[in-house]
Protein backbone atom coordinates (compact mmCIF):
# COMPACT_ATOMS: atom_id res chain seq x y z
CA UNK A 1 0.00 0.00 0.00
CA UNK A 2 1.10 3.80 -1.08
CA UNK A 3 0.12 7.18 1.23
CA UNK A 4 -2.15 8.30 4.43
CA UNK A 5 -6.16 16.82 11.27
CA UNK A 6 -8.72 18.07 8.48
CA UNK A 7 -9.71 21.06 10.70
CA UNK A 8 -13.25 21.64 11.30
CA UNK A 9 -13.49 24.14 9.01
CA UNK A 10 -11.71 21.71 6.19
CA UNK A 11 -14.53 19.22 7.59
CA UNK A 12 -17.28 21.02 6.67
CA UNK A 13 -16.36 22.62 3.41
CA UNK A 14 -16.27 18.76 2.04
CA UNK A 15 -19.83 17.96 4.05
CA UNK A 16 -21.28 21.32 2.56
CA UNK A 17 -19.64 21.78 -0.96
CA UNK A 18 -17.09 20.29 -2.36
CA UNK A 19 -19.14 16.66 -1.92
CA UNK A 20 -22.42 17.92 -3.50
CA UNK A 21 -23.50 15.91 -6.63
CA UNK A 22 -23.39 18.03 -9.91
CA UNK A 23 -26.71 17.52 -11.84
CA UNK A 24 -27.42 14.16 -10.20
CA UNK A 25 -29.84 12.11 -12.22
CA UNK A 26 -31.33 8.53 -11.00
CA UNK A 27 -28.39 8.47 -8.84
CA UNK A 28 -27.80 4.92 -7.65
CA UNK A 29 -27.23 4.59 -3.81
CA UNK A 30 -26.11 2.45 -1.06
CA UNK A 31 -26.50 3.15 2.77
CA UNK A 32 -23.58 0.70 4.64
CA UNK A 33 -24.97 -1.71 7.93
CA UNK A 34 -22.00 -0.66 10.88
CA UNK A 35 -20.22 -3.73 11.30
CA UNK A 36 -17.00 -4.58 13.55
CA UNK A 37 -14.27 -4.97 11.26
CA UNK A 38 -11.34 -7.41 11.33
CA UNK A 39 -7.62 -5.91 11.25
CA UNK A 40 -5.36 -8.75 11.42
CA UNK A 41 -2.02 -8.56 13.08
CA UNK A 42 1.18 -8.31 10.97
CA UNK A 43 2.69 -11.50 10.91
CA UNK A 44 5.44 -12.29 13.01
CA UNK A 45 9.21 -13.35 11.08
CA UNK A 46 9.06 -16.53 12.06
CA UNK A 47 4.87 -16.36 9.98
CA UNK A 48 7.10 -14.78 7.12
CA UNK A 49 6.36 -11.64 7.64
CA UNK A 50 4.62 -9.21 5.60
CA UNK A 51 1.12 -7.76 5.67
CA UNK A 52 -2.31 -9.99 6.54
CA UNK A 53 -4.44 -7.57 4.76
CA UNK A 54 -8.41 -7.99 5.63
CA UNK A 55 -11.00 -6.97 2.57
CA UNK A 56 -14.74 -6.75 3.47
CA UNK A 57 -17.30 -5.36 0.95
CA UNK A 58 -20.12 -3.51 2.49
CA UNK A 59 -21.77 -2.34 -0.04
CA UNK A 60 -22.49 -2.73 -4.11
CA UNK A 61 -24.49 -0.35 -6.88
CA UNK A 62 -24.74 -1.41 -10.27
CA UNK A 63 -25.48 1.71 -13.54
CA UNK A 64 -26.44 0.50 -17.44
CA UNK A 65 -24.54 2.96 -19.29
CA UNK A 66 -23.89 4.16 -22.91
CA UNK A 67 -20.87 3.82 -24.58
CA UNK A 68 -20.46 7.54 -24.63
CA UNK A 69 -21.53 8.40 -20.49
CA UNK A 70 -19.66 9.53 -17.92
CA UNK A 71 -20.84 8.37 -13.97
CA UNK A 72 -19.13 10.47 -10.86
CA UNK A 73 -18.62 7.43 -8.27
CA UNK A 74 -18.81 8.87 -4.12
CA UNK A 75 -17.95 6.60 -1.42
CA UNK A 76 -18.01 7.78 2.11
CA UNK A 77 -17.21 5.60 5.04
CA UNK A 78 -16.43 6.53 8.73
CA UNK A 79 -14.75 4.51 11.35
CA UNK A 80 -13.42 4.62 14.61
CA UNK A 81 -13.28 2.32 18.29
CA UNK A 82 -10.07 0.91 17.26
CA UNK A 83 -8.45 -1.75 19.51
CA UNK A 84 -5.01 -0.59 18.22
CA UNK A 85 -4.05 1.59 15.83
CA UNK A 86 -4.92 0.16 12.04
CA UNK A 87 -4.38 0.93 8.83
CA UNK A 88 -8.11 1.83 7.48
CA UNK A 89 -8.49 1.82 3.54
CA UNK A 90 -11.79 3.42 2.13
CA UNK A 91 -11.86 1.58 -1.57
CA UNK A 92 -14.04 1.24 -4.53
CA UNK A 93 -13.63 -1.92 -7.48
CA UNK A 94 -15.93 -1.10 -10.09
CA UNK A 95 -16.24 -3.61 -13.32
CA UNK A 96 -17.90 -3.38 -16.78
CA UNK A 97 -18.45 -4.76 -20.05
CA UNK A 98 -15.52 -5.52 -22.50
CA UNK A 99 -13.42 -6.21 -19.52
CA UNK A 100 -13.01 -2.82 -18.40
CA UNK A 101 -11.89 -2.17 -14.65
CA UNK A 102 -11.62 1.25 -12.53
CA UNK A 103 -10.46 1.07 -8.72
CA UNK A 104 -9.48 3.95 -6.18
CA UNK A 105 -8.36 3.83 -2.53
CA UNK A 106 -8.28 6.37 -0.07
CA UNK A 107 -6.33 5.64 3.13
CA UNK A 108 -5.03 6.85 6.62
CA UNK A 109 -4.40 5.56 10.04
CA UNK A 110 -6.89 4.97 12.57
CA UNK A 111 -5.44 4.96 15.80
CA UNK A 112 -6.82 3.08 19.01
CA UNK A 113 -9.71 4.58 21.15
CA UNK A 114 -7.78 5.41 23.77
CA UNK A 115 -5.25 7.58 22.23
CA UNK A 116 -7.21 11.02 22.90
CA UNK A 117 -6.34 11.68 19.16
CA UNK A 118 -8.56 13.18 17.12
CA UNK A 119 -7.06 10.79 14.07
CA UNK A 120 -9.37 7.96 16.05
CA UNK A 121 -12.32 9.04 14.74
CA UNK A 122 -11.51 8.91 10.49
CA UNK A 123 -13.65 10.22 7.83
CA UNK A 124 -12.63 9.44 4.07
CA UNK A 125 -14.08 9.90 1.16
CA UNK A 126 -13.19 7.93 -2.35
CA UNK A 127 -14.74 9.30 -5.38
CA UNK A 128 -13.93 9.40 -9.14
CA UNK A 129 -14.66 9.44 -12.92
CA UNK A 130 -16.00 6.03 -14.51
CA UNK A 131 -16.25 5.74 -18.43
CA UNK A 132 -16.33 2.36 -20.07
CA UNK A 133 -16.80 3.67 -23.24
CA UNK A 134 -18.78 0.85 -23.91
CA UNK A 135 -22.48 0.10 -23.58
CA UNK A 136 -23.47 -2.09 -21.20
CA UNK A 137 -23.88 -1.71 -16.94
CA UNK A 138 -20.54 -0.94 -14.53
CA UNK A 139 -20.91 -2.61 -11.27
CA UNK A 140 -18.96 -1.09 -8.12
CA UNK A 141 -18.32 -2.44 -4.96
CA UNK A 142 -16.87 -0.32 -1.96
CA UNK A 143 -14.32 -2.34 0.85
CA UNK A 144 -12.99 -1.85 3.97
CA UNK A 145 -9.32 -2.54 3.54
CA UNK A 146 -7.32 -3.11 6.81
CA UNK A 147 -5.08 -4.79 9.29
CA UNK A 148 -3.78 -3.84 12.63
CA UNK A 149 -0.25 -1.75 12.77
CA UNK A 150 0.55 -4.52 15.64
CA UNK A 151 1.14 -8.29 15.37
CA UNK A 152 -2.31 -8.75 17.31
CA UNK A 153 -5.43 -8.57 15.81
CA UNK A 154 -7.58 -5.46 15.98
CA UNK A 155 -10.94 -4.22 15.43
CA UNK A 156 -12.28 -0.79 14.61
CA UNK A 157 -16.15 0.20 13.82
CA UNK A 158 -17.61 1.29 10.38
CA UNK A 159 -20.12 3.81 12.05
CA UNK A 160 -21.51 4.59 9.21
CA UNK A 161 -21.18 5.68 5.11
CA UNK A 162 -22.90 5.42 1.84
CA UNK A 163 -21.69 4.56 -2.19
CA UNK A 164 -23.51 6.15 -4.99
CA UNK A 165 -23.57 6.99 -8.49
CA UNK A 166 -23.53 10.86 -7.78
CA UNK A 167 -24.29 12.11 -11.23
CA UNK A 168 -24.59 9.44 -13.73
CA UNK A 169 -24.52 12.39 -16.69
CA UNK A 170 -20.86 14.15 -16.26
CA UNK A 171 -20.00 16.40 -19.60
CA UNK A 172 -17.15 14.84 -21.42
CA UNK A 173 -14.10 16.67 -22.75
CA UNK A 174 -14.16 18.17 -26.59
CA UNK A 175 -12.77 14.66 -26.88
CA UNK A 176 -15.68 12.41 -25.85
CA UNK A 177 -13.49 11.77 -22.66
CA UNK A 178 -13.78 12.49 -19.24
CA UNK A 179 -11.18 14.88 -17.29
CA UNK A 180 -9.56 12.39 -15.10
CA UNK A 181 -5.78 11.85 -13.98
CA UNK A 182 -4.14 9.38 -11.38
CA UNK A 183 -0.84 9.28 -10.74
CA UNK A 184 1.92 6.17 -11.14
CA UNK A 185 2.72 4.09 -8.87
CA UNK A 186 5.49 4.90 -6.67
CA UNK A 187 6.15 7.51 -3.76
CA UNK A 188 6.87 11.03 -5.38
CA UNK A 189 9.42 12.27 -2.24
CA UNK A 190 10.20 15.40 -0.99
CA UNK A 191 12.64 16.82 1.13
CA UNK A 192 14.99 19.65 1.78
CA UNK A 193 16.91 19.37 -1.30
CA UNK A 194 13.98 18.24 -3.45
CA UNK A 195 11.16 20.43 -1.73
CA UNK A 196 7.98 20.58 -4.39
CA UNK A 197 6.09 17.78 -6.27
CA UNK A 198 3.78 19.05 -9.08
CA UNK A 199 0.69 16.01 -8.44
CA UNK A 200 -1.70 14.64 -9.24
CA UNK A 201 -2.15 17.04 -12.42
CA UNK A 202 -4.35 17.32 -15.42
CA UNK A 203 -2.65 17.75 -18.59
CA UNK A 204 -4.29 20.67 -20.88
CA UNK A 205 -7.32 19.86 -21.92
CA UNK A 206 -10.13 21.42 -23.75
CA UNK A 207 -14.13 21.70 -22.52
CA UNK A 208 -17.26 21.65 -25.35
CA UNK A 209 -19.21 25.06 -25.96
CA UNK A 210 -21.28 26.29 -23.25
CA UNK A 211 -19.87 25.09 -20.21
CA UNK A 212 -19.46 27.75 -17.86
CA UNK A 213 -18.05 26.22 -14.82
CA UNK A 214 -15.55 23.64 -13.34
CA UNK A 215 -15.47 21.76 -10.21
CA UNK A 216 -12.12 20.79 -10.08
CA UNK A 217 -11.33 17.63 -7.59
CA UNK A 218 -7.80 16.91 -5.84
CA UNK A 219 -7.42 13.94 -3.74
CA UNK A 220 -4.04 13.35 -2.72
CA UNK A 221 -2.66 10.73 -0.43
CA UNK A 222 0.43 12.18 1.70
CA UNK A 223 2.88 9.42 2.87
CA UNK A 224 5.65 10.44 6.01
CA UNK A 225 8.49 8.70 6.23
CA UNK A 226 8.33 6.97 2.90
CA UNK A 227 9.85 3.57 2.18
CA UNK A 228 13.26 2.67 2.92
CA UNK A 229 14.39 6.27 4.57
CA UNK A 230 15.54 6.85 7.98
CA UNK A 231 13.19 9.02 10.10
CA UNK A 232 12.02 10.04 13.13
CA UNK A 233 9.45 7.94 14.80
CA UNK A 234 8.37 10.73 16.96
CA UNK A 235 8.30 13.85 14.80
CA UNK A 236 6.21 15.11 12.13
CA UNK A 237 5.94 16.51 8.52
CA UNK A 238 4.77 19.72 7.61
CA UNK A 239 3.65 19.97 3.91
CA UNK A 240 1.40 23.08 2.10
CA UNK A 241 -1.02 21.79 -0.36
CA UNK A 242 -2.18 24.52 -3.26
CA UNK A 243 -4.88 23.51 -6.03
CA UNK A 244 -3.97 25.35 -9.44
CA UNK A 245 -6.17 25.67 -12.00
CA UNK A 246 -5.34 27.54 -15.37
CA UNK A 247 -7.57 28.97 -18.27
CA UNK A 248 -5.89 29.76 -21.54
CA UNK A 249 -5.82 31.97 -24.78
CA UNK A 250 -5.89 30.76 -27.89
CA UNK A 251 -2.35 32.38 -28.48
CA UNK A 252 -0.90 29.87 -25.52
CA UNK A 253 -1.12 32.32 -23.03
CA UNK A 254 -2.05 32.52 -19.70
CA UNK A 255 -5.64 34.08 -19.26
CA UNK A 256 -7.04 32.93 -15.94
CA UNK A 257 -5.72 31.55 -12.88
CA UNK A 258 -7.19 30.43 -9.59
CA UNK A 259 -4.45 29.11 -6.07
CA UNK A 260 -7.27 30.00 -3.64
CA UNK A 261 -7.49 26.46 -2.89
CA UNK A 262 -5.07 25.57 0.15
CA UNK A 263 -4.56 24.20 3.42
CA UNK A 264 -1.23 23.12 5.49
CA UNK A 265 -1.00 19.80 7.54
CA UNK A 266 1.52 18.77 10.14
CA UNK A 267 1.18 15.03 9.94
CA UNK A 268 3.10 12.89 12.77
CA UNK A 269 4.80 9.60 11.73
CA UNK A 270 2.04 7.44 12.93
CA UNK A 271 -0.55 8.83 10.93
CA UNK A 272 2.27 7.79 8.45
CA UNK A 273 -0.52 8.36 5.28
CA UNK A 274 -2.43 11.63 5.62
CA UNK A 275 -5.97 12.11 3.39
CA UNK A 276 -5.87 15.25 1.55
CA UNK A 277 -9.10 16.43 -0.44
CA UNK A 278 -9.09 20.03 -1.96
CA UNK A 279 -11.72 21.08 -4.36
CA UNK A 280 -12.66 24.36 -6.32
CA UNK A 281 -16.50 24.32 -6.84
CA UNK A 282 -16.82 27.32 -8.88
CA UNK A 283 -14.08 27.74 -11.23
CA UNK A 284 -15.84 30.39 -13.93
CA UNK A 285 -14.91 29.66 -17.06
CA UNK A 286 -13.65 33.03 -18.51
CA UNK A 287 -14.71 34.62 -22.03
CA UNK A 288 -13.09 37.55 -22.09
CA UNK A 289 -11.56 38.40 -25.79
CA UNK A 290 -8.87 35.79 -26.71
CA UNK A 291 -9.64 33.17 -23.83
CA UNK A 292 -10.56 29.88 -24.73
CA UNK A 293 -12.14 26.73 -22.92
CA UNK A 294 -8.56 25.23 -22.51
CA UNK A 295 -7.29 24.51 -18.91
CA UNK A 296 -4.45 22.75 -16.89
CA UNK A 297 -4.87 22.09 -12.90
CA UNK A 298 -2.41 20.28 -10.29
CA UNK A 299 -1.77 19.97 -7.05
CA UNK A 300 1.18 21.96 -5.51
CA UNK A 301 2.67 20.13 -2.56
CA UNK A 302 5.49 22.31 -0.86
CA UNK A 303 7.65 20.69 1.40
CA UNK A 304 8.15 23.33 4.83
CA UNK A 305 10.01 21.20 7.34
CA UNK A 306 10.32 17.98 9.17
CA UNK A 307 10.49 14.59 8.08
CA UNK A 308 10.33 12.85 4.81
CA UNK A 309 7.13 13.39 2.96
CA UNK A 310 5.83 12.19 -0.54
CA UNK A 311 3.14 11.71 -2.75
CA UNK A 312 1.81 8.47 -3.14
CA UNK A 313 0.70 6.58 -6.42
CA UNK A 314 -1.03 3.82 -7.32
CA UNK A 315 -1.31 0.97 -5.08
CA UNK A 316 -0.15 -1.51 -6.53
CA UNK A 317 -0.92 -6.23 -6.00
CA UNK A 318 -3.70 -5.73 -3.82
CA UNK A 319 -5.12 -8.91 -2.34
CA UNK A 320 -8.85 -9.30 -3.66
CA UNK A 321 -9.45 -10.72 -0.70
CA UNK A 322 -8.23 -11.99 2.50
CA UNK A 323 -5.36 -14.72 1.53
CA UNK A 324 -6.47 -14.67 -2.46
CA UNK A 325 -3.52 -15.46 -4.59
CA UNK A 326 -5.48 -12.80 -7.03
CA UNK A 327 -4.36 -9.08 -6.73
CA UNK A 328 -5.48 -5.67 -8.63
CA UNK A 329 -4.12 -1.96 -8.44
CA UNK A 330 -5.90 0.88 -7.12
CA UNK A 331 -5.51 4.28 -8.04
CA UNK A 332 -4.64 6.57 -4.97
CA UNK A 333 -3.75 10.21 -5.56
CA UNK A 334 -5.71 11.66 -8.56
CA UNK A 335 -7.84 14.96 -9.98
CA UNK A 336 -10.71 15.18 -12.06
CA UNK A 337 -13.37 17.77 -13.27
CA UNK A 338 -17.01 17.94 -12.90
CA UNK A 339 -17.95 20.42 -15.59
CA UNK A 340 -21.35 22.17 -15.87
Amino acid sequence: MNVRTLAAASVLALAAGLLQPVAAQAATFVSFTPRTILAPGLPTEEEGGGVDQNVTPVGTISLTMTASQTAYVVAKMRVNNATIRSLFDNEVVCSGPGGWTENMVIGQNVYDRTSGSPNQDVTLYTRFLVHPGVAGTVTCTANVRGNSLSNDDATYDLVSGYLQFADTSVVNDALGEPVQSGVSAGVYGMNATHREVRLPALDYFTMPAGVTNLNVVADSVLMICYPSTSCDKYGSSQVKFTLFINQWRSDGTLCKTDSSVQITHDVPYWVHHKYVPLNKPDFAVSDAPGCIPRFNAYVKAEWLGGQLAGIQGTATDLVDSRGSSGTHDSHMSHAFVLPS
